[in-house]
């Protein structure tokens, strides 16, 4: 196991910037052990809570209990890591090591949490407080929103079964393709399929060890065994299951490199929401207040049973009965500028819903542009941004129009005057907040367009 390096509590300026874990020592034992996004910025807080600004904005760092033991700390030791999932599984191994014993999370056992892997044919993956002896299991781990998260975004790249019983039929986790499905064996579609037993019994075992691994911190490890096996199926030109394990490998290092999950992605209510409509409002060079969000994504198969999806956060949360689904009009072949305009001309058909105060539009500069010419004819003045899947870039309009109204507020900006995309901030450049909240909306609206194409196209297969 790797060791922290250490420095003089004197030398924390020299502290690195970095992802990764920390520690604070006496002059004999380790005393407190956490994890960073940024190591230097989040030891001195330990010292010295302070106020930061973001985009001119105050906020206030949270306190912490550190007069607990921060008087005692001499020096302070480090690690630096390549991404936060690889800082979280440290952190658990660090301090089963050491046992700190100012990690007082650690005092109560029902605040362990343990990733367990059953051991049975189709095994699945759960988190717990509790251990029994027919389990394999990883852990203990501290923070619980993180490991979440984290076994969130191993679960795309890995799909695993979680249920305790397994269910009559299929649920939203195989639709979304985030499990394999054993319950598929109970359809009368299992009897047509050759050896889809076997298949799927291979699959459940092989991502439920390689989540096990990463979890252990054997990344490396599973990389390797991927690429190997990888480069086995070409040479059997099984294409197929080569071109899918090489996708297997992309989301893997995606993941491990770009997932954000020391943070909750929910988003309070009240004094946090203020800070992050300010923070929006800069971005956007908008003054009119935020709330009301609409996110927009479309589902299709080149171009069949294509569908849309529009889902609505009010104050950062999800508003449910604000959620509607669009079967597209538009069939038959790949065009998402024409869809993307169609679901939002029905859309603002219905101003009874009310109007939003921000729009996002999956997608990138074309979509944006489709997007801002469409509110734009519709006599609408509402700001739009697009989110570009590949490298999560965020377009927004590159100059201000010459006038704000809104509707029934005065003259209305003529199409010309509505600009284009401006150039793509990367997402990950934002404040943690604002992040957060975009991706959750992209990924909600994602989900929620999907559930919609799938159970189409299973009554179009005669499933239901």
């Amino acid at each position: 196991m790797r060791s922290f390096k250490f420095l003089s509590k004197e030398k924390i300026f020299k502290l690195p910037k970095s992802t990764g874990v920390y520690c604070f020592k006496n002059n004999k034992e380790i005393l407190y052990i956490g994890k960073a996004v940024n190591i230097g910025e989040r030891v001195k807080n330990h010292f010295h809570p302070h106020t930061i600004t973001l985009f001119g904005v105050g906020v206030k760092q949270p306190t912490y209990r550190d007069n607990l033991f921060i008087n005692q700390v001499f020096k302070i030791g480090y690690l630096k890591t390549d991404s936060e999932i690889e800082a979280l599984i440290l952190e658990a191994s660090l301090i089963k090591k050491y046992q700190p014993k100012f990690n007082i999370v650690w005092r109560d056992d029902k605040n362990y949490f343990f990733v367990v892997k059953t051991k049975d044919d189709f095994p699945r993956i759960f988190i717990t407080h509790q251990l029994t002896k027919d389990v394999e299991h990883v852990g203990p781990f501290v923070d619980g929103k993180a490991l979440k998260e984290t076994l969130k975004v191993l679960r795309k790249v890995f799909p695993y079964r979680s249920c305790n019983k397994l269910p009559k039929r299929p649920c939203l986790w195989y639709q979304l393709i985030r499990c394999p499905a054993p319950c598929l064996l109970k359809s009368k579609l299992a009897e047509q399929i050759f050896n889809l037993e076997q298949k799927i019994k291979k699959e459940c075992q092989k991502n439920t060890e390689n989540v096990m691994k990463i979890l252990k911190g054997e990344k490396i490890q599973v990389l390797k065994d991927l690429k190997k096996e990888m480069k086995k199926s070409a040479l059997k030109q099984d294409f197929e299951k080569s071109a899918k394990i090489r996708d297997q490998i992309i989301n893997l290092e995606k993941v491990l490199a770009h997932s954000k999950i020391f943070e909750s992605l929910e988003i309070e209510k009240g004094d946090n929401w203020t800070k992050i409509q300010s923070i929006l409002q800069k971005i956007l060079k908008v003054k009119g207040k935020i709330s009301r969000i609409e996110a927009y994504d479309i589902s299709n198969i080149q171009g069949k049973t294509a569908t849309g999806s529009m889902v609505t956060f009010i104050n950062g949360k999800p508003a449910k009965n604000f959620y509607r689904k669009f079967k597209l009009k538009m069939q038959g072949k790949p065009d998402d500028i024409a869809m993307i305009k169609e679901i939002l001309n029905r859309r603002f058909k219905h101003l009874e819903w009310g109007l939003p105060d921000l729009i996002l539009i999956d997608g990138g500069k074309a979509q944006f542009n489709a997007a801002q010419s469409t509110i734009s004819n519709q006599q609408l003045v509402i700001p739009a941004v697009a989110l570009a899947k590949k490298k999560n870039e965020l377009y927004i309009r590159g100059k201000k129009p010459s006038t704000r109204a809104k509707l029934g507020a005065g003259p209305v900006p003529h199409r010309n005057e509505v600009s284009g995309a401006g150039k793509p901030i990367l997402l990950q450049s934002l404040p943690r907040d604002i992040f957060n909240l975009i991706l959750q909306l992209r990924d909600e609206a994602h989900r929620f367009a999907r559930k919609y194409h799938l159970k189409l196209r299973e009554i179009d297969l005669g499933l239901k």
